[in-house]
């Protein structure tokens, strides 16, 4: 796609604009719509409610995290333009935008707004405010940010004609709706891949690499057939001890290379683990040796907030930060003939997966927390340990092909991510000229496919 500059422009007079082409008008937000803030829906949180709760985290995730509510004192209407006004210092939901493309369903929560367009094309209106750098001005990343109705009123905006913001905004429409199609394609493909690595681990760590081995029944409903020389057992078995670390009063940012981080329970993540996720330790206390980090260690996330994080579990490669066990983390000792690898790629393979959620969703009452009785009554088999390094060697293999192709992917919805962005900028501010741009003949436009179905 070949787009032209615009042939005349002039300075903006704002820094963050620069040149604009001469013909664009200088427009405040406020006199081009109606502004208004919502209200507090909290109350009427209702999972059978009829309308869809606007907060920030429905708009930051384009509408893909839903609340509903029983209530709504605060309507949004047919293409009216939702924005959040508050978020957390370097937040990722201040001054997001939500296009509404129904009519009557939309409660605005506090702390979002509804911008009505009067004056101006909304849609265009949409892609122009969506994350608008004169909004985050307002963010010092340090302190939590709140909107005021004066920053959007008074928030100055180059526009052109009406009929302009029509095309731009179908131009838009028709590219973005291409680039999150093949977003989409790369996100499936990605999903695909990690069910491709939790099938050979899962694979592995219960059939062996033999395909011709004898197999037997294990007497365990998700474990299924084992080959006849494995041993079935509990993780008693397998496990020596259990160790887990304290809970001291940490600062809330990770520790520098010259202080001591507490691990955090996110520093183990479906089998990885993150040096980086930890709590600094105050200089007034002292570290206890006993709990610090090494290359070697088995750790597992005891308790978190997010369930799927209880239960995973990684081997530490060499570690270069000086790390200490927290209350939230346990450090697996194993009996001297279980291999440290392949004891891991089982605490991650599925059918260990489903003894964990059903241990969380179980009684005692601690449906995010892993009691270590519960650790310790977990099934798995164990083959001879020449067989379990055989094992590992190869999962660890085929795991590193997959683990690449799933990076290749993420990097690649990055890059069209980071294109969307700025095709986006680069329309509403003036920087490509696309007045004379059609979609191409064969290729119907949005609105088009949406008024064929």
């Amino acid at each position: 796609m070949s787009l032209l500059a615009y042939q005349e422009m002039k300075p903006s007079g704002i820094e963050y604009s620069g040149e604009i082409p001469s013909d664009w008008s200088l427009k405040r937000l406020g006199d081009l719509v109606a502004f208004a803030q919502g209200k507090a829906h909290e109350p009427y949180i209702d999972d059978d409610g009829d309308y869809i709760c606007v907060n920030s985290r429905f708009v930051s995730t384009s509408g893909k995290t839903i609340k509903t509510c029983s209530v709504n004192l605060t309507p949004a209407s047919l293409n009216d333009i939702l924005m959040v006004m508050s978020d957390l210092p370097n937040g990722r939901a201040l001054a997001r935008a939500y296009y509404v493309d129904d009519h009557g369903k939309y409660a605005v929560n506090q702390r979002v707004c509804r911008i009505t367009a009067e004056k101006a094309h909304s849609r265009f209106l949409f892609y122009l405010l969506d994350r608008h750098p004169g909004l985050m001005l307002n963010d010092d990343g340090v302190h939590q940010t709140h909107l005021s109705n004066s920053d959007f009123q008074k928030l100055k905006l180059y526009l052109p004609s009406l009929s302009e913001q029509n095309q731009i905004a179908r131009f838009l429409d028709h590219e973005t709706a291409r680039i999150d199609a093949l977003i989409e394609e790369q996100q499936r493909l990605i999903e695909l891949l990690k069910e491709k690595r939790q099938a050979v681990i899962s694979h592995a760590v219960t059939k062996g690499l033999d395909p011709t081995v004898p197999m037997k029944d294990s007497g365990v409903e998700w474990l299924g057939e084992v080959p006849v020389h494995w041993v079935v057992c509990t993780t008693r078995r397998a496990i020596r001890f259990i160790e887990q670390g304290w809970s001291p009063e940490c600062e809330s940012y990770p520790a520098d290379e010259d202080g001591w981080g507490v691990l955090k329970a996110g520093c183990v993540n479906r089998g990885f683990f993150d040096s980086s996720e930890n709590k600094t330790l105050p200089s007034t206390l002292k570290p206890i040796p006993e709990y610090e980090v090494r290359a070697g260690d088995i750790l597992m996330s005891r308790a978190s907030g997010s369930p799927e994080l209880v239960g995973s579990t990684a081997l530490l490669g060499q570690v270069r930060e000086r790390l200490m066990l927290s209350d939230k983390i346990f450090r697996i000792h194993l009996e001297e003939k279980v291999s440290s690898q392949f004891f891991v790629w089982v605490m991650n393979a599925q059918f260990m997966r489903s003894q964990i959620e059903q241990a969380l969703s179980g009684g005692n009452g601690l449906a995010n927390n892993l009691p270590q009785s519960s650790l310790l009554a977990f099934w798995l088999a164990i083959p001879p340990e020449h067989e379990q390094g055989a094992i590992a060697e190869l999962v660890n293999e085929l795991t590193g092909q997959i683990d690449e192709l799933i990076a290749e992917g993420d990097v690649a919805v990055e890059l069209l991510q980071e294109r969307r962005s700025a095709l986006i900028s680069a329309a509403v501010t003036g920087k490509i000229d696309v007045r004379s741009w059609q979609p191409p003949a064969n290729v119907p436009t949005p609105e088009l496919v949406q008024e064929a179905v």
